[in-house]
């Protein structure tokens, strides 16, 4: 009898334990926001804007990117973000294509990943048709005065004066592809803006393009 006492005390403290743990992690969670729509724009630096032209490269879009007012749109479709740490996912649907000499680059299906030491921007690189594979593109730096947690303004979440800047893996990349020297690591391509929409909050506002 006293040995089934013991087993139901000790199954008594191990179920205790197990839900402290559950209800420490969904502590730990509740600031990190679902995202199911919205949409980075990016206003291209002159910078970069020159370096293209002086190589006779021609940049384009992939649908649905879209350019508005000298700005080029690509829609947020889905991802995660921690409020209080800024660790996340942004995933994007769309991107650039850039052609010279009968080639044709695209890099597409953005994702902004803040979940390593260095921010970066990866995406889906393909060659004349070819699928080269996701690189590392772009390294992001966030703006002076930038501060945690990130507001989430009744669903909506924004990022602005989000620095953009040439990985090296993408410098060299694009420079085997062109064979030329120009495309450098630190070359500043743009500023960024991030407006997400929390999934609870994505299907009251409809983005159409």
């Amino acid at each position: 009898m006293k040995i089934q006492k013991l087993r139901i005390v000790a199954a008594s403290a191990c179920c205790a334990a197990l839900m402290a743990v559950c209800m420490s992690v969904q502590a730990a969670a509740q600031n990190t926001k679902t995202l199911g729509s919205g949409v980075t724009g990016v206003q291209l630096s002159s910078t970069f804007t020159g370096a293209l032209s002086s190589l006779g490269v021609k940049a384009g879009t992939v649908a649905p990117t879209m350019i508005y007012d000298g700005q080029a749109l690509f829609p947020v479709n889905g991802g995660a973000l921690d409020l209080d740490t800024a660790s996340g996912n942004i995933l994007h649907s769309g991107g650039l294509t850039l052609t010279a000499g009968g080639i044709e680059t695209r890099l597409q299906s953005f994702i902004i990943d803040t979940t390593g030491t260095q921010p970066v921007i990866t995406g889906l690189v393909v060659v004349n048709g070819k699928l080269v594979g996701r690189l590392s593109l772009f390294n992001l730096g966030l703006p002076s005065g930038f501060t945690l947690p990130i507001k989430d303004d009744g669903g909506v979440i924004v990022l602005k004066g989000v620095g953009v800047t040439l990985t090296a893996q993408a410098a060299g990349a694009l420079n085997s592809v062109y064979s030329v020297s120009a495309f450098t690591a630190g070359l500043n391509l743009c500023t960024a803006e991030v407006v997400a929409f929390t999934q609870s909050n994505s299907y009251e506002r409809p983005l159409v393009w």
